[in-house]
C-alpha cells in the first residue's frame, strides 16, 4: 500500500472531547471518524486491524467446533415477546415500526435469533452439544457513550451461543470457551488481563464472568484478592464484614439536634461510623417506596439493590415521599412504621451487629442500641447483601485484605441456562424420546473495543504500538527525499521484492520531511519500520527500527529481505 493514495488524514493535536488514549490516537492516527454520538465510521487501517481481529477470533471459535452464521440486525417484537424481553429492557434498545405498521427494533444482543434459529434446526440430542457464532454489528441506545470506541451505541461483536443436553455439558464447554477467550485475547498482543465474575446483566443465567483489561483508566471496577484469587465485578463483589458483637442494650432515645448525616450522628454520639444503621429510600416502578437499612459505613450498591427487588427501574425517593411512610427523612428507621407502606430491605452488616445507632423517626432524635433481631422481629423484610466493597476490606473467601482494580470490560461469557430455550421452546428429544429445554451458554466479544483496548495497554507519548499479529502493516518504508531518482529507485526495487516475500507493506512515498514522516508512522504504529534515504544509500544500507524500542540499527541493502523475513517469522510465533 502506498500512503499518498491512503485515505485518512492524521491530526497533529489530541482533540479536545478525547479523554482517553486509544481515543486520542484512533482520532488522530485516522482510524475512526465520528458520525454521531457514539457512532464512528472505520476509515481502511482501523478496517485492516479489525478484520485480522475478527480472523483470530474465527480461528479458536472453529478451534472449539464453533459455526459460523450471520443473524439479522432488525427483528420483529415478537420474537422478543417470547421469550419475555421486549417489555423489560428500556430505552436502550431502539424500536420502530416498518411501513406496515409492524412493531421492530434493531438487536443490542442475539439470543432470542438464535434460539428461532436453534428451535427450526435442533430437534434430536444427536445433535448436541452445538455452538453457533456470529460477528453482526449490534445497535445499544447508551445513555453515555464516552471513550472512543470504549462505549458506543453501534458496535460489531462476535457473539456466540452453545446448546447442551444438560448443564453440566454446558458447564464443561462453558470452561472450554473460557480458555479460548484467554489465547484470544493473548493472541492479539494483550497481557494484563484476568477474569472476573460479573453479573449477568440483561442476557440473565446464573454464573458469568467478564475478561477484563488492568488499567487506571478504565470504566469498571474490580476486587482481586491476592491471597486465595477471589475476583469479582464491583457489581456483585462481597466482603466479609465482622459483625460488631455486644451484649444487647435496652434501646433508648437520645437527641441530636441537628444531626442527620452518619458524620455528624457519630461524631457528636462519639460512636463509629460502624456502629450506625443507614436509611436509604428509593422508589421501584415509581410507586413502590424501599426502605434499605445498611451499616452506617458502608455504600449501597445499586446493582445488588435491584437483583433483590427483581427491577432495575428505581430512582432515589425524595422528602415527600419519604413521609408518607411515616419516616423523617435525616431521622429515620424502621422502628415504629409498617412495612405496609414500603419494601424493606436490610444488609446482613446490619443483623450482625448489636446496639447500633439508628434514626427515631422524629427531627434531632436518634435510638441508640438497635439490634435488628430484637427490634425488627416480626417485620417482614428482604435480607441480602446490598453492601458495596472498598479497598482493604476482608475478603469473602480468606478474609485477607482485598485489592481495588480499574479495568475496562473486553469479554464475557454466561451460562444462561434454559433462561431462553424453555420459553421459546428450543426443546430436543433426548435418548428416552423425552422433550427437554436445550440448556445454553452464551459469549461475547466487542471487536472495536479490543482493538481500543490494545491501544489502552500499548502505546507510548507517541501513538499506538502494535502487535505484529494485528498490525494494520507489518512493516513501513520511509522513504526521504523520495523525488530523488536514486532513493526511489532503490525504494520501488525493495518495496516490489519484500511484497513478493509475503510482507504487508505500506510505502510513505510523499514528499514530505522525516519529522512528518515518523510523527505520522509512530501514530499508525507498525511493528516494524526501514528508511530510505540519500545519506543510508550512499552507505548501501537502510535504517531499521522496531516500534516498540528507540534503538536503530542498520542493514546491508542486499539483506533487508532476509533480515526482516526472519524478524517478522520470528516475532509472529509469539501470537501463535
Amino acid at each position: 500500500m502506498r500512503l499518498s493514495q491512503l485515505i485518512g488524514k492524521t491530526l497533529r493535536d489530541d482533540p479536545k472531547n478525547a479523554k482517553l488514549v486509544s481515543h486520542k490516537f484512533l482520532l488522530r492516527g485516522a482510524y475512526i471518524r465520528q458520525v454521531g454520538a457514539g457512532i464512528y465510521s472505520l476509515l481502511p487501517i482501523a478496517k485492516k486491524i479489525v478484520s485480522k481481529i475478527e480472523n483470530i477470533i474465527r480461528e479458536e471459535m472453529n478451534r472449539i467446533d464453533g459455526q459460523e452464521v450471520m443473524l439479522p440486525v432488525v427483528m420483529p417484537r415478537e420474537l422478543w415477546e417470547e421469550a419475555g424481553r421486549y417489555d423489560s429492557i428500556g430505552d436502550e434498545m431502539l424500536r420502530f415500526k416498518d411501513r406496515n405498521n409492524n412493531d421492530m427494533l434493531l438487536g443490542m444482543t442475539h439470543e432470542e435469533a438464535i434460539v428461532h434459529l436453534a428451535r427450526t434446526e435442533i430437534n434430536s440430542y444427536k445433535q448436541l452439544p452445538v455452538m453457533l457464532y456470529q460477528i453482526q454489528t449490534k445497535f445499544r441506545d447508551e445513555t453515555r457513550s464516552r471513550g472512543g470506541l470504549i462505549r458506543v451505541r453501534e458496535f460489531t461483536m462476535k457473539d456466540a451461543y452453545s446448546f447442551h443436553t444438560s448443564f453440566e455439558d454446558m458447564v464443561d464447554y462453558y470452561h472450554k470457551v473460557h480458555e479460548a477467550y484467554d489465547r484470544i485475547f493473548k493472541r492479539t498482543g494483550l497481557v494484563d488481563f484476568i477474569d472476573v465474575k460479573s453479573d449477568a446483566g440483561m442476557m440473565g443465567g446464573n454464573t458469568s464472568h467478564e475478561f477484563m483489561l488492568l488499567t487506571p483508566d478504565g470504566e469498571d471496577t474490580i476486587f482481586v484478592c491476592p491471597q486465595c484469587k477471589y475476583r469479582a465485578n464491583k457489581e456483585i463483589a462481597q466482603a466479609d464484614y465482622p459483625g460488631v458483637e455486644e451484649d444487647p442494650l435496652p434501646l433508648k432515645k437520645v437527641a441530636t439536634p441537628g444531626k442527620k448525616t452518619i458524620e455528624e450522628v457519630a461524631a457528636f454520639l462519639k460512636v463509629e461510623k460502624q456502629q450506625t444503621a443507614k436509611a436509604v429510600f428509593y422508589v421501584a416502578r415509581e410507586k413502590q417506596l424501599v426502605f434499605v437499612l445498611i451499616r452506617g459505613d458502608l455504600e449501597v450498591n445499586e446493582n445488588k439493590l435491584g437483583k433483590a427487588l427483581q427491577t432495575n427501574d428505581f430512582r432515589p425517593a425524595h422528602d415527600v415521599e419519604i413521609e408518607k411512610a411515616g419516616a423523617v427523612a435525616g431521622y429515620a428507621s424502621p422502628l415504629n412504621l409498617s412495612t405496609d407502606d414500603f419494601t424493606l430491605v436490610v444488609d446482613p452488616t446490619v443483623e450482625q451487629s448489636n446496639n447500633l445507632v439508628t434514626g427515631a423517626n422524629e427531627t434531632d432524635t436518634h435510638y441508640i442500641n438497635f439490634n435488628a433481631d430484637r427490634d425488627l422481629k416480626g417485620m417482614e423484610y428482604i435480607q441480602t447483601d446490598i453492601a458495596t466493597p472498598r479497598e482493604g476490606d476482608p475478603c469473602p473467601q480468606c478474609k485477607k485484605p482485598l485489592k481495588s482494580s480499574r479495568g475496562i470490560e473486553i469479554g464475557n461469557i454466561f451460562q444462561l441456562g434454559t433462561k431462553y430455550s424453555q420459553p421459546m421452546q428450543a426443546d430436543f428429544l433426548d435418548e428416552h424420546g423425552k422433550r427437554k429445554p436445550a440448556v445454553m451458554g452464551c459469549y461475547g466479544i466487542g471487536v472495536g473495543r479490543l482493538m481500543a483496548s490494545v491501544i489502552e495497554e500499548k502505546n507510548d507519548e507517541y501513538g499506538p504500538i502494535w502487535p505484529l499479529s494485528i498490525a494494520p502493516w507489518q512493516l513501513q518504508i520511509c522513504a526521504i527525499n523520495y523525488r530523488k531518482q536514486e532513493v526511489k529507485d532503490a525504494t520501488e526495487k525493495l518495496y516490489i521484492e519484500l511484497k513478493e516475500e509475503g510482507i504487508d507493506v505500506l510505502l510513505d512515498d510523499r514528499d514530505e520531511k522525516a519529522g512528518v514522516q515518523f510523527n505520522d508512522a509512530d501514530l499508525r504504529g507498525i511493528p516494524f519500520r526501514i528508511v530510505l534515504s540519500p545519506r543510508n544509500l550512499k552507505k548501501n544500507q537502510v535504517e531499521f527500527k522496531r516500534r516498540d524500542s528507540k534503538d536503530k540499527t542498520f542493514i546491508p541493502l542486499n539483506k533487508v529481505v532476509a533480515t526482516l523475513s526472519h524478524e517478522i517469522k520470528q516475532e509472529l510465533k509469539k501470537y501463535s
